[in-house]
């Protein structure tokens, strides 16, 4: 997979996407990450990236000419075709993001994320985009956490990246309920004791009391998914 980042904060990438599995999934060659800075794409010397509104109001809107020239300058450059690329806009407004929604993603060759800054962007920037994406019913300064939040969660779905596959089974949200309990070592803490039953060595009555677990916890704390 092929991701490119639009972003008027390039350093705010460096460490996030360095780290951990993100790291060794670069390394080893199974995504490969792309930030541009959008300022290279301003039409001045001074890089500028954004405007007052039309029609007035406070704050400043980001303008549409840097965001497609780097748009175009990416297609050009890596050859990249319109069937299996998605261009998202990352923004308040957009899609709630899930797991569902990241298995989507997942199955594409490109993902060009557009980060948002100010009072939002121009809006023919949003005739460029596939799909906008939210993170959630909240504001941020701008869309680079949120891109970070997609990459992280789609580039783990890729086989090879996390070293047990099947790990990912049994993430919460990925089937139809929240994960189950996990324990490790030492068997008791402060009083606190391991069940039994994952003591037992009978991978059954395990198997068994996760489901049980999870079912229980995805009822108690998101009924919401259980009724979808």
């Amino acid at each position: 997979m092929i991701i490119h980042v639009l972003t008027i904060f390039p350093d705010m990438f460096k460490y996030p996407l360095h780290q951990g599995i993100l790291e060794k999934a670069q390394e080893r060659g199974y995504v490969d990450i792309n930030i541009h800075n959008l300022r290279d794409f301003a039409d001045d010397r001074r890089g500028t990236t954004d405007d007052t509104p039309y029609g007035g109001g406070c704050g400043m809107v980001m303008k549409p000419e840097p965001v497609y020239k780097a748009v175009d300058h990416i297609k050009r450059k890596y050859n990249i075709e319109t069937e299996n690329v998605s261009v998202i806009l990352v923004c308040p407004q957009g899609e709630r993001f899930n797991q569902d929604m990241a298995k989507e993603l997942k199955e594409k060759h490109t993902l060009i994320f557009i980060c948002g800054r100010y009072e939002g962007v121009d809006e023919r920037i949003r005739n460029l985009a596939d799909r906008e994406i939210s993170i959630g019913d909240y504001v941020l300064t701008g869309g680079e956490l949120p891109a970070m939040v997609v990459i992280d969660t789609v580039v783990r779905l890729i086989p090879g990246v996390v070293g047990n596959q099947d790990s990912i089974k049994t993430d919460s949200f990925f089937g139809p309920s929240l994960g189950y309990p996990q324990y490790t070592k030492p068997p008791v803490f402060r009083g606190l004791e391991v069940p039994q039953v994952l003591l037992s060595g009978n991978h059954n009555q395990i198997d068994l009391w996760r489901k049980k677990k999870s079912l229980e916890r995805t009822r108690l704390r998101r009924p919401d998914i259980l009724k979808n």
